[in-house]
Protein backbone atom coordinates (compact mmCIF):
# COMPACT_ATOMS: atom_id res chain seq x y z
CA UNK A 1 0.00 0.00 0.00
CA UNK A 2 2.70 2.25 1.01
CA UNK A 3 4.73 1.45 -1.91
CA UNK A 4 2.24 2.08 -4.34
CA UNK A 5 1.35 5.59 -2.60
CA UNK A 6 5.23 6.20 -3.30
CA UNK A 7 4.34 5.19 -7.18
CA UNK A 8 1.30 7.64 -7.54
CA UNK A 9 2.88 10.61 -5.07
CA UNK A 10 5.28 12.14 -7.92
CA UNK A 11 1.97 11.74 -10.51
CA UNK A 12 -0.49 13.63 -8.12
CA UNK A 13 2.53 16.54 -7.42
CA UNK A 14 2.86 16.66 -11.20
CA UNK A 15 -0.78 17.16 -11.44
CA UNK A 16 -1.27 19.77 -8.90
CA UNK A 17 1.59 21.99 -10.39
CA UNK A 18 -0.03 22.09 -13.85
CA UNK A 19 -3.60 22.63 -12.34
CA UNK A 20 -1.71 25.94 -10.68
CA UNK A 21 0.27 26.74 -13.77
CA UNK A 22 -3.12 26.41 -15.82
CA UNK A 23 -4.79 28.91 -13.05
CA UNK A 24 -1.83 31.04 -13.02
CA UNK A 25 -2.12 31.59 -16.94
CA UNK A 26 -5.20 32.76 -16.79
CA UNK A 27 -4.63 35.27 -14.70
CA UNK A 28 -1.33 36.64 -16.65
CA UNK A 29 -3.14 36.84 -19.82
CA UNK A 30 -5.40 39.21 -18.20
CA UNK A 31 -2.38 41.47 -16.78
CA UNK A 32 -0.46 41.15 -19.89
CA UNK A 33 -3.38 42.70 -21.73
CA UNK A 34 -4.26 45.25 -19.37
CA UNK A 35 -0.14 46.43 -18.89
CA UNK A 36 -0.19 46.54 -22.83
CA UNK A 37 -2.64 48.95 -22.95
CA UNK A 38 -1.04 51.08 -19.92
CA UNK A 39 2.18 50.57 -21.28
CA UNK A 40 0.96 52.14 -25.19
CA UNK A 41 -0.31 55.28 -23.26
CA UNK A 42 3.05 55.32 -21.86
CA UNK A 43 5.20 55.39 -25.18
CA UNK A 44 3.18 57.62 -26.53
CA UNK A 45 3.18 60.08 -24.56
CA UNK A 46 6.59 59.79 -24.12
CA UNK A 47 7.10 59.93 -27.81
CA UNK A 48 5.13 62.59 -28.13
CA UNK A 49 6.79 64.40 -24.92
CA UNK A 50 3.73 65.63 -23.10
CA UNK A 51 4.34 63.46 -20.19
CA UNK A 52 8.42 63.36 -20.00
CA UNK A 53 10.26 63.89 -16.94
CA UNK A 54 11.15 67.02 -17.94
CA UNK A 55 7.81 68.21 -19.20
CA UNK A 56 6.46 67.01 -15.82
CA UNK A 57 9.57 69.27 -14.38
CA UNK A 58 8.05 72.27 -16.53
CA UNK A 59 4.73 72.17 -15.02
CA UNK A 60 5.70 72.10 -11.43
CA UNK A 61 7.98 75.20 -11.96
CA UNK A 62 5.47 76.84 -13.68
CA UNK A 63 2.68 76.07 -11.15
CA UNK A 64 5.59 76.73 -8.55
CA UNK A 65 5.33 80.62 -9.69
CA UNK A 66 1.27 81.03 -8.56
CA UNK A 67 0.35 79.05 -5.34
CA UNK A 68 1.43 76.22 -3.69
CA UNK A 69 -2.40 75.15 -3.65
CA UNK A 70 -1.62 74.72 -7.48
CA UNK A 71 0.97 72.63 -7.18
CA UNK A 72 -0.72 70.23 -4.91
CA UNK A 73 -3.83 70.74 -7.44
CA UNK A 74 -0.94 69.65 -10.32
CA UNK A 75 0.82 66.72 -8.54
CA UNK A 76 -3.10 65.23 -7.54
CA UNK A 77 -4.09 65.34 -11.00
CA UNK A 78 -0.81 63.86 -12.57
CA UNK A 79 -1.27 61.12 -9.74
CA UNK A 80 -4.72 60.96 -10.90
CA UNK A 81 -4.00 60.47 -14.78
CA UNK A 82 -1.40 57.66 -13.97
CA UNK A 83 -4.80 55.31 -14.06
CA UNK A 84 -4.75 56.58 -17.93
CA UNK A 85 -1.59 57.72 -18.94
CA UNK A 86 1.03 56.10 -17.49
CA UNK A 87 3.18 58.88 -15.34
CA UNK A 88 6.51 58.68 -13.84
CA UNK A 89 5.06 58.21 -10.38
CA UNK A 90 8.14 57.89 -8.23
CA UNK A 91 9.44 61.63 -9.88
CA UNK A 92 6.19 63.45 -9.52
CA UNK A 93 6.02 62.28 -5.84
CA UNK A 94 9.99 63.49 -5.17
CA UNK A 95 8.84 66.75 -7.15
CA UNK A 96 6.02 67.11 -4.56
CA UNK A 97 8.17 67.22 -1.76
CA UNK A 98 10.70 69.56 -3.27
CA UNK A 99 8.11 72.24 -4.12
CA UNK A 100 5.68 71.73 -1.60
CA UNK A 101 7.77 70.60 1.27
CA UNK A 102 6.95 68.24 3.96
CA UNK A 103 3.88 66.67 4.89
CA UNK A 104 1.96 69.04 2.07
CA UNK A 105 3.53 67.09 -0.63
CA UNK A 106 3.37 63.84 0.78
CA UNK A 107 -0.51 64.43 1.56
CA UNK A 108 -0.83 66.02 -2.36
CA UNK A 109 0.77 62.61 -3.31
CA UNK A 110 -1.56 60.22 -1.41
CA UNK A 111 -4.65 61.88 -2.23
CA UNK A 112 -3.34 61.64 -5.78
CA UNK A 113 -2.16 57.61 -6.02
CA UNK A 114 -5.46 56.98 -3.81
CA UNK A 115 -7.86 58.65 -6.13
CA UNK A 116 -6.41 56.94 -9.14
CA UNK A 117 -6.72 53.22 -7.02
CA UNK A 118 -10.06 53.60 -6.17
CA UNK A 119 -11.54 54.68 -9.73
CA UNK A 120 -9.80 52.05 -11.43
CA UNK A 121 -11.17 49.85 -9.21
CA UNK A 122 -14.99 51.00 -9.11
CA UNK A 123 -14.57 51.30 -12.97
CA UNK A 124 -13.01 47.88 -13.40
CA UNK A 125 -15.70 46.75 -10.87
CA UNK A 126 -18.63 47.78 -12.60
CA UNK A 127 -17.17 47.85 -16.36
CA UNK A 128 -14.84 44.97 -16.09
CA UNK A 129 -16.68 41.99 -16.83
CA UNK A 130 -16.68 42.52 -20.65
CA UNK A 131 -12.99 42.82 -21.00
CA UNK A 132 -13.14 39.94 -18.50
CA UNK A 133 -15.27 37.52 -20.62
CA UNK A 134 -13.84 38.70 -24.44
CA UNK A 135 -10.00 37.30 -22.96
CA UNK A 136 -11.38 34.13 -21.23
CA UNK A 137 -14.66 32.87 -22.82
CA UNK A 138 -14.88 29.92 -20.18
CA UNK A 139 -16.18 30.74 -17.33
CA UNK A 140 -14.58 28.24 -15.28
CA UNK A 141 -11.24 29.47 -16.41
CA UNK A 142 -12.83 32.74 -15.48
CA UNK A 143 -12.88 31.36 -12.13
CA UNK A 144 -9.90 30.08 -11.64
CA UNK A 145 -8.76 33.72 -12.47
CA UNK A 146 -10.69 35.24 -9.88
CA UNK A 147 -9.30 32.75 -7.66
CA UNK A 148 -5.57 32.77 -8.46
CA UNK A 149 -5.86 36.84 -7.60
CA UNK A 150 -8.10 36.27 -4.51
CA UNK A 151 -5.31 33.89 -2.93
CA UNK A 152 -2.10 36.00 -4.51
CA UNK A 153 -3.96 39.55 -5.35
CA UNK A 154 -3.13 41.73 -1.82
CA UNK A 155 0.67 40.95 -1.99
CA UNK A 156 0.62 41.58 -5.61
CA UNK A 157 -0.86 45.07 -5.20
CA UNK A 158 1.58 45.84 -1.90
CA UNK A 159 4.53 45.34 -4.00
CA UNK A 160 2.85 46.34 -7.29
CA UNK A 161 4.74 49.79 -7.35
CA UNK A 162 7.91 47.31 -7.89
CA UNK A 163 6.91 47.45 -11.71
CA UNK A 164 5.73 50.80 -13.87
CA UNK A 165 2.08 50.37 -15.10
CA UNK A 166 1.74 47.67 -12.29
CA UNK A 167 -0.36 49.58 -9.72
CA UNK A 168 -3.29 50.96 -12.14
CA UNK A 169 -2.98 46.90 -13.92
CA UNK A 170 -3.58 45.32 -9.91
CA UNK A 171 -6.18 48.21 -9.34
CA UNK A 172 -8.35 47.43 -12.30
CA UNK A 173 -7.54 43.27 -11.82
CA UNK A 174 -8.98 43.90 -8.73
CA UNK A 175 -11.74 45.56 -9.55
CA UNK A 176 -12.43 43.16 -12.71
CA UNK A 177 -12.45 39.99 -10.11
CA UNK A 178 -14.68 41.60 -7.62
CA UNK A 179 -11.81 41.72 -4.83
CA UNK A 180 -13.44 42.84 -1.81
CA UNK A 181 -13.61 46.56 -1.24
CA UNK A 182 -12.47 46.69 2.07
CA UNK A 183 -9.13 44.31 1.67
CA UNK A 184 -8.17 46.09 -1.72
CA UNK A 185 -8.49 49.87 0.06
CA UNK A 186 -6.40 48.12 2.84
CA UNK A 187 -3.61 47.00 -0.09
CA UNK A 188 -3.84 50.13 -1.90
CA UNK A 189 -3.00 52.21 1.49
CA UNK A 190 -0.18 50.14 2.34
CA UNK A 191 1.59 49.69 -0.89
CA UNK A 192 0.86 53.64 -1.27
CA UNK A 193 1.01 55.86 1.74
CA UNK A 194 4.50 54.95 2.77
CA UNK A 195 5.61 55.14 -1.07
CA UNK A 196 4.33 58.82 -1.10
CA UNK A 197 5.48 59.68 2.19
CA UNK A 198 9.16 58.25 1.82
CA UNK A 199 9.51 59.74 -1.51
CA UNK A 200 7.95 63.00 -0.89
CA UNK A 201 10.02 63.44 2.22
CA UNK A 202 13.39 62.60 0.26
CA UNK A 203 12.66 65.75 -2.54
CA UNK A 204 11.78 67.61 0.94
CA UNK A 205 15.34 67.78 2.25
CA UNK A 206 16.54 67.83 -1.46
CA UNK A 207 17.62 70.58 -3.74
CA UNK A 208 19.52 71.39 -7.26
CA UNK A 209 23.08 71.60 -5.62
CA UNK A 210 22.27 68.48 -3.79
CA UNK A 211 19.86 65.88 -4.94
CA UNK A 212 21.49 62.82 -3.28
CA UNK A 213 18.48 62.49 -0.59
CA UNK A 214 16.20 62.20 -3.60
CA UNK A 215 18.58 59.81 -5.98
CA UNK A 216 19.24 57.12 -2.68
CA UNK A 217 15.60 57.14 -2.25
CA UNK A 218 15.00 56.29 -5.56
CA UNK A 219 17.16 53.56 -5.40
CA UNK A 220 16.04 52.45 -1.90
CA UNK A 221 12.45 52.25 -2.65
CA UNK A 222 12.62 50.80 -5.94
CA UNK A 223 15.44 48.09 -4.35
CA UNK A 224 13.39 47.37 -1.67
CA UNK A 225 10.26 46.32 -3.76
CA UNK A 226 12.04 44.69 -6.46
CA UNK A 227 13.67 42.49 -3.40
CA UNK A 228 10.34 41.60 -1.94
CA UNK A 229 8.96 40.61 -5.38
CA UNK A 230 11.59 38.10 -5.48
CA UNK A 231 11.29 36.50 -1.87
CA UNK A 232 7.72 36.50 -2.40
CA UNK A 233 8.18 34.29 -6.08
CA UNK A 234 10.53 32.47 -4.67
CA UNK A 235 8.34 31.49 -1.70
CA UNK A 236 5.59 30.82 -3.60
CA UNK A 237 7.61 28.53 -5.77
CA UNK A 238 9.12 26.64 -2.78
CA UNK A 239 5.96 26.60 -0.92
CA UNK A 240 4.74 23.05 -0.94
CA UNK A 241 1.11 21.22 -2.31
CA UNK A 242 -1.51 20.57 -0.35
CA UNK A 243 -4.07 18.57 -1.08
CA UNK A 244 -6.38 15.67 -0.20
CA UNK A 245 -5.06 12.07 0.14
Amino acid sequence: MAQAYRSIKPITHRFYYEKRRRKLIQLLKIIAVLALLFASTFIIANLTGWLSTEQVEIWFQSADQLSPSSVAMLVILLLFADLFIAVPTLTISILAGYFLGFPLGGASAIIGMILAGLSGYVLSYFNGDLLFKYLIKDSDRRADAVLTFQNYGFIMILMSRAVPIFPEVSACLAGITKMKFPRFLLAWLLSSVPYAIIASYAGSISSIDNPIPAIYTAILLSGTLWIGWFFFSWFQRSKPIIHNN
